[in-house]
């Protein structure tokens, strides 16, 4: 039988993920449904390959096990469930604890203040990097969790760059953007979203110059420039709110189309005859 957890190496697990470890989820025994179920209180910690601590019966730790993996591949979201193995129910509790998405954003201009706002407010953590001191500040970027001086010939140094991150490239030169573009495209693990600023036409010349640089087109198909979903916006406001759309909607699976005509609620109500 596994040991079991207590509570504080339970909240220990939590912080260690909330600070940038292994995404893990917490499972508590909330109530029995049966005399000889677990004790509430009992709990476990899953990872995606191990889980420590045990709800007092194997059976059920395998319910639950299941319950916990499928919520850390689905769901941010915490929630109470039901087990049931072997005759024996419980009402578990769990939560997924995994570190904030990045949102990192280079070029510190006026699309970046509206774009960290929002970022923020979607529950991102915000780094911004500039090479103007006057412009990477806290006074312009209090909602970031960090701004930083940058070298846009080595933009990234000392920023952590993964396949969590999500990338924006909005500088105040398209040389700047293509630098930081060429950079990140040579790394071995690609972000979860990188976008570049810039018109159709230089978009085009600069994916022409990386394909010849030797970048695969796989590479190059995963780089959404021009960046943002088309909302028509022309203020640095409304187009960070494209960018931040387009962010969503690469995370969260969707597909940009609107609700309306996905849904086609009124076209078939007409059709009914109201």
């Amino acid at each position: 039988m596994p040991q079991r957890l207590t509570l504080a190496d339970a909240l220990r697990h939590a912080r260690e993920a909330l600070a940038g470890g292994e995404a893990v989820v917490s499972v508590a025994v909330l109530s029995s449904s049966t005399e000889d179920g677990p004790v509430a209180g009992e709990r476990m910690s899953v990872w995606a390959n191990r889980h420590e601590g045990t709800l007092g019966d194997l059976n059920l730790d395998e319910a639950a096990l299941r319950i916990a993996r499928a919520a850390l591949a689905e769901s941010d979201r915490p929630a109470t469930h039901d087990v049931e193995a072997g005759g024996r129910r419980c009402t578990v509790y769990v939560e997924p604890h995994r570190a904030p998405p990045e949102l990192v954003i280079v070029g510190a201009g006026h699309v970046a203040r509206p774009l960290c706002r929002t970022g923020a407010m979607l529950g991102f953590r915000v780094t911004v990097l500039d090479d103007r001191p006057e412009f990477a500040t806290r006074e312009r970027f209090p909602e970031a969790d960090e701004v930083r001086p940058a070298r846009f010939d080595d933009p990234f140094r000392d920023v952590r760059i993964g396949r969590g991150t999500y990338l924006v490239l909005v500088t105040r030169g398209h040389k700047y953007d293509f630098e930081a573009l060429r950079d990140v495209l040579h790394r071995p693990e690609l972000p979860a979203y990188v976008g570049m600023i810039g018109s159709r036409r230089r978009t085009r010349a600069a994916l022409e110059q990386l394909a010849r640089d030797g970048v695969p087109d796989e590479r190059l198909r995963r780089v959404h420039a021009p960046i943002g979903l088309h909302l028509g916006g022309e203020t640095p406001e409304e187009i960070a709110l494209a960018i931040a759309a387009e962010i969503v909607m690469v995370r969260r699976g969707g597909t940009g189309q609107p609700l309306r005509d996905r849904e086609r609620v009124a076209e078939r109500w007409v059709r009914s005859g109201g």
